[in-house]
């Protein structure tokens, strides 16, 4: 410890004490820490745990999917089934069609010459056989060509017309090479039907127009393709959805699954580290972090001067971001959000704790990978948060506030359920944490409230009214040990509470700073004439410059007494302050009447050191203790005399300086000096004097 000491005195003479304690090392020091936890929080959520594993090996875990990844080999098989399925497209080639009809009328062209020729000529069947014989490509024989012969034309003629017919509506539509048998069937079936024609001609007919028909389509590579690339391109591709497992415990790792694992970021691969998580963090935590700054700076430059409350801020902020991920395994619903608007407003400011709570809600459902309805929960339940605390002078209010928050997650978990259709159970459930979570913020904040507190020394109206209580230590002692100036205590804190909740400014700590400006008198209790029971006074036996610094050396007794007790800075302020650099006018004319020749008395000598009240409610305390003071020595208390008396005292405490420093303005002054005697004429109001009464005439009288 001893050398603790040493090495805390060392510094204090360096320059590295100064950068220390400035206050651009202590943001550069908490925007630092701010950044470095939320980073790492936030880049171990996104980034996946990774895997040592090899295809063939056997997996160690459950491996699910961090984000959604395509699977690349079952999108592959659905695009097979789908070519599968698509028809390839045929286009029907006529020049075969062309080529047999010309065979055909080349066939009958030969058949109609040489009958005539048999009629005019009379050619033998035998010669006329032979000419036939050379476009014969339907395999007819010999008995079918002298049937032909010896029909006569007008059924001949008839008989090709069928043929054509037929060739017509089979060719036209196309014939595929798997088709051509079925196509002959049906032809023999057609011609079967035919009514009119010998059964020899059918069968001629049939052997012309099967011998003849043929494939007569082919595939067409381009549009086939075509049709394939439209039906792939409609086919969805098959993904692997964020959560939903990759491969089993203990399953064999394939090349697909490795694949799988690879595209998701979970295989260790040295050789080729991904590092956009990285940036896409940073980037982040960066952007928002920066907004914050500016926020704080541009909306809030006295927040952005008060480095402890900065501290405060990011402590909180941290504590309950490093508190989600853990609860959120449990259920996101249980993430206290709530609490740190709760602290941040009554410790700070609810509108800085509305604005953070925005934030702290985005980062926590970033890195927690919650839902949009879990930001929305978070979000609105810290708002009500954050406003149903504001000005919370009791701990119940604190209370009150957990269960606005638990009705508030209710409503909105209830609406969500309903909306997205979640069974009974699964909103009871959700319902259940969201009303625990408002209880849990409650209790986290009353437990945690005295810790801040003390930690950062802030005054809020809970600890204040804490101060207040008369069976305060300090305050038995003051009414026990010195009754005058508790009396005058209270009085003083009705008049400054008053005057303060007229001009706008902190009514409460008016109050508590007006019980507590006096307890250095406690040293001495019997050298201020409040306390004084009989008339016997100790400062007419000593020098009006002893008296003089036992008066000014309340201040610094109340300062070390505060302090003893542990009381909070803006209450050492507002002892500190109370007298500023005034005059202690009585002893400095008794020194100016005692004084001889060779003395001379130098004003300064009694004057308390200060320093002049730096707030509005230091300032309000010093003229309500004067004002009280010299309004109680008036030996006709009426309202005018009060009226000048206030006046008096406002003005001469502006014309010296004393309020310089505490940024009220003339119409505040207006409005205390007008607050101040209404409540002092309801205390020291003119009172009716009774006539004595004589019992003798009071029994005549009856």
């Amino acid at each position: 410890m001893a050398f603790l000491k040493v090495l805390d005195r060392l510094l204090q003479k360096t320059k590295i004490n100064k950068i220390i304690r400035s206050r651009m090392f202590n943001i550069i020091i908490l925007s630092s820490l701010f950044f470095v936890i939320i980073f790492l929080t936030f880049y171990y959520t996104v980034s996946p745990k990774k895997y040592d594993i090899k295809v063939g090996e056997v997996s160690p875990a459950d491996i699910r999917a961090p984000i959604d990844i395509e699977d690349k080999e079952a999108t592959d098989k659905e695009i097979e089934k789908a070519i599968q399925l698509v028809e390839p497209r045929q286009e029907v080639d006529p020049t075969i069609q062309i080529s047999i009809k010309n065979k055909i009328e080349a066939f009958f062209k030969t058949l109609y010459e040489s009958k005539a020729a048999k009629e005019i000529h009379g050619t033998k069947d035998r010669e006329i056989i032979e000419a036939l014989e050379e476009y014969n490509d339907f395999a007819l024989n010999r008995n079918d060509l002298i049937i032909l012969i010896n029909t006569k034309d007008e059924t001949i003629r008839n008989f090709e017309g069928y043929i054509y017919e037929l060739i017509m509506q089979v060719m036209t539509t196309g014939i595929k090479k798997e088709e051509l048998d079925n196509k002959k069937k049906k032809i023999e079936e057609y011609f079967m039907t035919l009514e009119g024609v010998s059964e020899r001609l059918k069968t001629i007919g049939i052997k012309i127009v099967n011998s003849s028909i043929k494939e007569n389509t082919y595939l067409d590579q381009k549009l086939t393709q075509e049709k394939i690339n439209e039906v792939i391109k409609r086919v969805d591709k098959v993904y692997i959805r964020k959560g939903q497992t990759i491969v089993n415990e203990g399953e064999e790792i394939t090349e697909n699954h490795y694949k799988l694992l690879v595209e998701a970021g979970l295989i260790n691969q040295e050789q080729k580290k991904n590092i956009k998580p990285f940036i896409g963090v940073i980037l982040i935590v960066l952007l928002l972090e920066s907004i914050i700054l500016f926020y704080i700076y541009i909306f809030n430059g006295k927040l952005a001067n008060s480095v402890s409350n900065l501290y405060l801020i990011v402590i909180v902020f941290l504590t309950v971001f490093l508190m989600s991920k853990p609860l959120s395994s449990i259920s996101s619903y249980l993430i206290p959000a709530a609490s740190a608007a709760m602290l941040i407003g009554i410790l700070i400011s609810p509108t800085i704790a509305i604005v953070l709570n925005i934030f702290l809600t985005i980062l926590i459902t970033l890195s927690t990978n919650n839902s949009l309805i879990v930001f929305i929960t978070l979000l609105i339940s810290g708002t009500v948060a954050a406003i149903s605390t504001s000005n919370a002078h009791q701990r119940s209010k604190i209370i009150i506030s957990g269960l606005l928050v638990s009705l508030t997650n209710l409503v909105i978990i209830t609406g969500f359920g309903l909306i997205n259709g979640l069974d009974a159970k699964e909103i009871f459930m959700n319902c259940f944490y969201g009303i625990l979570n408002g209880v849990f913020c409650s209790i986290l904040t009353i437990g945690s409230l005295p810790l801040w507190e003390y930690m950062f020394n802030i005054l809020t109206p809970i600890k204040l009214l804490e101060l207040s209580n008369p069976n305060h230590p300090i305050l038995k002692r003051l009414l026990v040990e010195a009754p005058g100036t508790y009396h005058h205590s209270i009085i003083v804190g009705n008049l400054s509470e008053a005057a303060a909740e007229a001009i706008g400014c902190n009514s409460l700590l008016a109050r508590v700073g007006s019980y507590y400006h006096d307890i250095g008198k406690l040293k001495r209790p019997y050298f201020f004439k409040e306390n004084q029971l009989t008339s016997d006074n100790p400062h007419d036996k000593i020098s009006p410059y002893l008296s003089c610094n036992i008066i000014r050396n309340h201040v610094h007794d109340g300062v070390q007494l505060a302090l003893d007790y542990k009381i909070p800075r803006d209450i050492i302020d507002i002892i500190e302050q109370h007298h500023g650099e005034t005059l202690v006018k009585y002893f400095y004319h008794k020194a100016i009447t005692e004084k001889s020749e060779s003395n001379i008395v130098n004003c300064k000598d009694f004057k308390y050191k200060g320093p002049r009240p730096k707030s509005k409610e230091a300032a309000i305390v010093m003229m309500a203790d004067s004002v009280e003071a010299a309004v109680r020595s008036l030996s006709e208390p009426n309202k005018q005399n009060i009226e000048d008396l206030v006046r008096k005292i406002i003005e001469g405490k502006l014309n010296e300086g004393q309020l310089q420093d505490c940024h009220l303005t003339f119409k505040d002054l207006e409005t205390i000096r007008t607050t101040f005697v209404n409540i002092l004429m309801g205390i020291f109001h003119e009172r009716i004097e009774y006539p004595e009464i004589n019992n003798e005439e009071v029994e005549v009288s009856n």
